[in-house]
């Protein structure tokens, strides 16, 4: 199949399809024109690929682990490299939701903060 089919069947940008062919993530066959020819194997690639993408993965990381053996019964790798990926990974987002969470905390003090002045300024107005 070609580029534009392949990025119709995966919902992928034709641009981030050639992104994942120059970083080794997919193949292609170049027709006699020049086209780049896609086998249908490519379609599950790509989504996979996506997959990656949407839990944080870069595409170095995906690439050491996108051809690892995977489960049948439910489509995830079995190697120690995508376990130990995931776990850095896992550690990664539970740092940064700490610190959401401190910041989240700080706005609120600081918006209470805020309204408790402006109630005070409020009710200090209507007395007069």
């Amino acid at each position: 199949m070609l580029i534009k089919e392949l990025s119709c069947k995966t919902g992928a940008s034709i641009r981030s399809i050639r992104h994942y062919e120059s970083r080794g993530l997919i193949n292609s066959e170049r027709s006699p024109n020049g086209y780049r020819n896609y086998e249908n194997d490519a379609i599950t690639r790509v989504k996979t690929i996506q997959l990656y993408l949407s839990l944080g993965l870069n595409t170095a990381a995906i690439g050491k682990i996108i051809d690892c053996p995977i489960l049948p019964h439910n489509n995830h790798p079995i190697c120690q490299e995508a376990y130990i990926l995931y776990k850095t990974k896992y550690a990664q987002v539970k740092a940064q939701i700490q610190i959401l969470q401190q910041i989240q905390s700080h706005l609120e003090s600081k918006m209470k903060e805020f309204e408790q002045s402006t109630a005070e300024t409020s009710n200090n107005e209507m007395r007069r």
